[in-house]
């Protein structure tokens, strides 16, 4: 019995690599199509060569289309940008806070406001700025939150007095600077003090006399009786502070406690008590019963999703770049090889003999790659963080004087 002639559809793989890739191609082939500039068309193009040449594709078939290439250029472009604008993001954010935001379609694309991703921020310390205010307002030298002065009416033989009660109230009726302002929130009490005619308190000198009354006289900073002494501005300063505080505290004939804005003087005040007790208050916005919504902050960028970045233009990847697009992209392209070949499991079966197909390598090879990649990329990257550069420009610096300063001098002979 004879057996007929078969003769096949095709002798060759229907899918395989071709040796070149066609920009023409590219736009119409990628996932996302983020990038559709010439340079990266090329770029996607030309990677399909050098993928063909770096997995063999002229000695064994590679079961992947080109489109999958152009797509995996794509996502090595992505990824590069990606790791980028991560590293920027923690140079520029501190500068950054408060500014102004962006809006993206579904690309990364910025729809809306001003693409700061490769450029320089201006350091301003605006977030030391913020906090320092902070400070400076809990301490009393400055800040930005504005600090109100009240008074609360003596009542003779009446120890407590309700000073947010008091204050709301003032509020609401109007005619002060905070009217308006205070409504649910709470005040938090920065001083306490009263007046009586600060003639009979403010005497310089000793002895009785007036003698040399602070810094009216010519002879320096400071003088008393017969020696004069010439001593530093800050010591006057101190001098000042110290005299001020010795106004309310030793001086006063009264003292007070304030819980829960509830303010209790001691010793109870009488007829001849001052009329007023003055405090100085601000208005908390944070405060725990406040019922209704507020701004709380300020408006813009706040952490690094708020960040206007857009993903990096290809133009503006260097050479250095470029080249970690095509080893990632290769690494994405033996990747998707390694999990074609597994779907055909182990040996595979031809006349005479079988063939073995390495997917179990080419999947863990890829993984090493890529992971290797972005450690590179990342660790290249941490040494370049300003913090870095300022690091090694002080040690530029520090290590020049010290060279400098072994360099023998000339002595100058007049």
């Amino acid at each position: 019995m004879s057996y007929p002639s078969l003769t096949p559809t095709s002798s060759t793989s229907a899918i395989v690599l071709p040796a070149t890739g066609y920009t023409t191609a590219v736009a119409t082939s990628l996932a996302i199509g983020f990038y559709s500039g010439s340079a990266f068309l090329a770029g996607a193009a030309a990677q399909v060569a050098y993928t063909y040449k770096r997995l063999g594709g002229d000695v064994l078939d590679i079961e992947i289309k080109a489109v999958n290439v152009y797509n995996h250029y794509e996502e090595a472009v992505l990824e590069y940008s990606y790791i980028v604008n991560l590293h920027q993001a923690r140079n520029a954010l501190g500068s950054a806070l408060g500014g102004a935001t962006g809006s993206f379609n579904n690309k990364g694309e910025l729809t809306d406001g001003t693409n700061v991703a490769l450029k320089y921020p201006k350091f301003q310390f605006d977030y030391a700025y913020r906090v320092a205010d902070s400070y400076s307002t809990e301490v009393g030298i400055g800040g930005t939150q504005p600090i109100y002065s009240a008074s609360v009416n003596r009542v003779a033989d009446q120890q407590d007095y309700d000073l947010q009660s008091i204050v709301s109230a003032s509020s609401v009726a109007g005619g002060v600077p905070f009217a308006g302002l205070v409504g649910n929130k709470r005040i938090k009490i920065r001083q306490m003090y009263y007046m009586t005619p600060e003639q009979m308190w403010r005497f310089y000198g000793y002895y009785g006399g007036l003698n040399v009354v602070g810094d009216f006289h010519n002879y320096g900073q400071y003088a008393d009786d017969s020696t004069f002494q010439v001593i530093p501005a800050w010591q006057n300063k101190l001098q000042a502070v110290a005299f001020e505080d010795h106004l309310y505290t030793r001086t006063s004939h009264y003292s007070y406690e304030i819980i829960d804005n509830k303010l209790r003087v001691y010793p109870v005040p009488d007829q001849v008590s001052p009329a007023q007790f003055w405090f100085r208050f601000t208005i908390e916005d944070n405060d725990a019963f406040a019922s209704g919504s507020y701004d709380s902050g300020v408006d813009g960028v706040n952490n690094m999703n708020m960040l206007p970045f857009e993903n990096i233009a290809f133009e503006k990847i260097n050479s250095m770049g470029q080249q970690w697009v095509r080893r990632f992209s290769l690494a994405l392209s033996k990747e998707t090889l390694g999990q074609v070949r597994g779907k055909f499991g182990g040996a595979i079966p031809i006349p005479g003999d079988s063939v073995t197909l390495n997917a179990t390598e080419l999947l863990s090879q890829a993984a090493a790659e890529q992971t290797a990649l972005r450690e590179e990329l990342n660790k290249q990257l941490d040494e370049m963080l300003y913090t870095k550069i300022a690091e090694s420009d002080k040690a530029f610096v520090d290590n020049t004087d010290a060279i400098v300063g072994k360099t023998p001098l000339k002595i100058f002979v007049g």
